[in-house]
């Protein structure tokens, strides 16, 4: 096939682009490209955080900051760019970055309900609490548990070894109690 045509035809193919948002404004962002008729897909995240001393569930979006959009580039950049909620289409260099379809289907096969992805509750560790590291490079090893860090799935923790001591941030995961070890 000859070059420019290849080249007209992907230029008007639709493919999937991913979008820098203002800060918070996925959701915002996403409803007004599907006002203006742009697929879009915000995969969210449902965990439980603590908020005010009380365990809430709460859904957030699974890549903060970012949307994905299957877009016709030639046909939708300046609408899709100058969108509310929109900061830019990701971009190395001069040129937007296409995501491949296999990344956007792997990730929609991972999501068991409608764009949302459910993690389980973190373990219930209390300070100064001895654990034992089950995953990772530090597997084996105690650790005191210090504090989990607010809004993630991971703590502090507070190593000892013979000729190190250190703290460390690993996986809530990677942590079991040393009364269950």
């Amino acid at each position: 096939m000859n070059d420019s045509f290849s080249d007209r035809l992907r230029c008007c193919e639709m493919r999937w682009y991913v979008l820098s948002t203002k800060s918070n404004h996925e959701k915002q962002a996403e409803q007004n490209l599907r006002r203006m008729g742009v697929e879009s897909f915000l995969p969210l995240l449902q965990e439980q955080r603590v908020i005010r001393s009380k365990v809430r569930t709460v859904i957030a979006p699974l890549f903060p900051g970012y949307l994905f959009v299957r877009i016709n580039l030639s046909e939708h950049y300046r609408a899709v760019t100058y969108a509310r909620g929109v900061r830019k289409i990701v971009e190395f260099g001069a040129t937007p970055v296409e995501v491949d379809i296999a990344m956007i289907d792997a990730i929609k096969s991972r999501l068991p309900g409608p764009e949302v992805c459910v993690l389980e509750r973190p373990k219930e560790l209390s300070s100064g609490q001895l654990v034992q590291i089950k995953d990772g490079p530090f597997v084996g090893l105690e650790a005191v548990f210090m504090r989990q860090m607010s809004g993630h799935q991971r703590a502090v923790v507070f190593l000892r070894t013979l000729a190190l001591q250190a703290r460390v941030v690993l996986e809530i995961d990677q942590l079991i109690s040393d009364a269950a070890a």
